[in-house]
C-alpha cells in the first residue's frame, strides 16, 4: 500500500485542483491530502476566501482523495505533519514554488528522507488557478473594466 500525500490551500475549489489530486492519486493507492491552515495561507498567500474547515470538507468530497486534514498552523514545524500522515510519496502540484531538492534534503535531515517526493504535471488550461479564474470574473463582470455582460 503506497500512501500519497498532496497539500495545498484549496481556496475556492476548481478543475486544476481536481487535476492535481488526480495526478497525485496516480502515484499511489491511498491519497492524505492536508488542506492548508488558515493562519499559513494569511502568512504566505492571501486572507482565505473560505476557512481551513469548509476547504477540507470541499477536498474531502473529491473522488480521488481517501483523506483529507487541516494541516498544522505555521507555529509548528513544517515537517511534523510527515509523523501524521506518514506518506511514502508527497505529490507537489505544478505551480507550487517549493524546490524539490530543498523539500528531500528538510526531509533527510528530519528523518523521513525514504520519502520520495514528486512534482506532478499542471492542466493544460489557462484558468488553472484561483487567481486566474478572479482576474477572469472580475474582466466579464458587469461594471467592470470592459466586461461582456449587461446587468439586468
Amino acid at each position: 500500500m503506497v500512501r500519497v500525500m498532496a497539500v495545498g490551500v484549496f481556496d475556492l475549489l476548481h478543475a486544476g485542483h481536481l487535476h492535481y489530486v488526480e495526478q497525485a492519486k496516480s502515484l499511489g493507492d491511498e491519497l492524505v491530502v492536508v488542506v492548508a491552515h488558515d493562519d499559513t495561507v494569511r502568512n504566505q498567500k492571501h486572507e482565505p476566501i473560505t476557512t481551513h474547515e469548509l476547504r477540507r470538507r470541499m477536498v474531502a468530497g473529491l473522488k480521488p482523495v481517501d483523506e483529507a486534514i487541516v494541516g498544522n498552523p505555521p507555529s509548528t514545524p513544517i515537517f511534523d505533519i510527515l509523523d501524521v500522515v506518514k506518506p511514502d510519496v508527497v505529490a507537489l502540484g505544478y505551480d507550487q514554488k517549493h524546490s524539490i531538492d530543498s523539500i528531500r534534503a528538510g526531509m533527510q535531515e528530519h528523518g523521513h528522507g525514504n520519502i520520495e517526493v514528486i512534482r506532478v504535471e499542471g492542466l493544460s488550461d489557462d484558468l488553472d488557478g484561483t487567481r486566474k479564474i478572479i482576474s477572469r470574473i472580475l474582466d466579464l463582470w458587469p461594471g467592470s473594466q470592459g466586461g461582456p455582460y449587461e446587468e439586468d
